[in-house]
């Protein structure tokens, strides 16, 4: 077995030299000590030119080939390898980026409270109605957070009618669907500009966005590029509600649209189409300006409930999976980027059809929903096909439980869905404004603690 020497330090090194550290060097490699050049210790032990400020304290057997440990990956390495269904160092972290794995405001503040970060509040989309946290860096730090937002804005023109309205009244976005506050400081879809239309010229007639409007995209690309230069944290990009169902939904509010899906079918599958023709214009637009920078691309339709989902399975596949499909295969056209698809509640029955269109990541894993509590069967069935992306319970365990319950909860995801790969951990859906702040970091800490690879339960 060869032997290495192991410089330690002598004495305080004179002002310009190296800086204070120990040099090991294995089997027949030899290397500058310290930054000099001209400074090497040969493989038996023996001392070649003299380093100034250091000496050779001892000299060890030591393995040829022994292992090194593995330097930590970058949070953007980090979320690739999930992606490539591989297993990282630890287990990635998204919460933040967008509003659908994102915190409210009130339990933000708390956070940066607790941890003691002094910054500004911001809102995602620049939209304070809709409550949603744009985390300062050095709070997404604190969260270990290895994902950030790529976000649109709304057009210039509905930015400024809304900035001049009177306060508390509606906001109305370039669709003309908005939000009404229900209290101070709560705002909930309210405004439903197609609610009484059944009929293909209601269709026709309405005054549908300008997906030319280049304004939404103020600074898309300077974003995109920035994550991509700095090469640390992965990117997932999110245009605001480019769901097709979720914007009917928000047309004509949602048990109007769904009883129209049964009662008037013609109309509501002329009605999807057509928005999903808008969406599909937004979308274009937004991928000429970041698809060839980004790690994810987020779209979805909130399809389940707490006990099962909002429409059979036959009139998914008949009356939305085509447009899904349609809508999936226009955005890998444009970006390389994996697909995030976002849909609440029970969807269990569905997640066939998912990958079949090819969605590759599913968010947010309803814990709390029907079949998708079964973790175990999640992983076992569908773990080599989709990446899983939220988790953690946000019905009960976050909001209501000890942290000590949160930790326990955080261990039992990972253990379950978090072998080989596959996982990204966060809050089902946003952390909502009741979540004290206590919990929010007990599950981020017991993540990166608990998350290592390789696993541990």
């Amino acid at each position: 077995m060869p032997a290495i020497g192991v410089l330690r330090r002598a004495a305080r090194p004179r002002a310009g030299s190296s800086p204070d550290r120990t040099t090991r060097l294995s089997g027949r490699f030899t290397a500058p000590i310290a930054g000099r050049s001209d400074s090497r210790l040969s493989t038996d032990g023996r001392a070649g030119p003299r380093v100034p400020g250091y000496a050779l304290h001892e000299t060890l057997p030591i393995a040829r080939h022994r292992r090194r440990e593995p330097m930590p990956l970058t949070p953007r390495e980090r979320v690739l390898a999930v992606l490539a269904h591989e297993e990282p160092d630890r287990v990635p972290i998204v919460l933040g980026p967008s509003n659908a794995t994102g915190i409210k405001m009130s339990t933000y503040r708390g956070v940066k409270r607790l941890a003691g970060i002094e910054a500004p509040d911001a809102y995602l989309y620049d939209w304070p109605e809709l409550g949603t946290a744009a985390p300062d860096e050095a709070t997404y730090q604190r969260l270990h957070a290895d994902v950030r937002g790529v976000l649109d804005r709304f057009p210039a023109a509905t930015r400024a009618r809304n900035a001049a309205r009177e306060p508390h009244s509606p906001f109305i976005d370039d669709w003309g669907s908005g939000q009404v506050e229900a209290s101070p400081g709560t705002w909930f879809p309210g405004v439903h500009p197609m609610a009484e239309a059944t009929t293909l010229d209601a269709i026709e007639a309405y005054p549908w966005p300008d997906v030319t409007d280049a304004t939404r995209f103020d600074g898309v690309r300077a974003e995109a590029e920035r994550l991509r230069n700095e090469n640390v944290y992965a990117s997932l990009a999110t245009p605001w509600l480019l769901f097709p169902l979720e914007r009917a939904f928000a047309m004509q509010g949602t048990d109007g649209f769904l009883l129209n899906l049964a009662a008037e079918p013609e109309f509501a599958e002329a009605l999807l189409w057509r928005i999903q023709g808008v969406c599909k214009g937004i979308m274009d637009g937004f991928l000429r300006e970041c698809g060839d920078l980004i790690d994810m691309i987020k779209i979805g339709d909130d399809l389940g409930s707490q006990v099962g989902l909002l429409m059979s399975p036959a009139m998914y596949r008949r009356m939305l999976k085509p447009i899904h499909a349609d809508y999936i295969a226009f955005i890998r056209e444009r970006t390389k980027a994996k697909v995030v698809f976002h849909t609440d509640g029970d969807v269990f029955d569905l997640l066939d059809d998912f990958i079949e269109i090819g969605v590759d990541v599913l968010n947010p894993v309803q814990a709390s929903a029907g079949g998708m509590s079964d973790f175990a069967g999640l992983k076992r069935r569908f773990g080599d096909r989709l990446v899983f992306c939220g988790a953690m319970d946000t019905h009960r365990v976050l909001p209501h439980g000890t942290p000590d319950e949160v930790r326990a909860e955080v261990r039992r995801v990972i253990d379950t869905l978090g072998p080989g790969g596959g996982l990204m951990l966060g809050a089902v859906h946003t952390v909502m404004g009741d979540v004290p702040p206590e919990n929010v970091l007990a599950m981020v800490d017991e993540a990166v603690s608990y998350g290592t690879y390789p696993l541990r339960g």
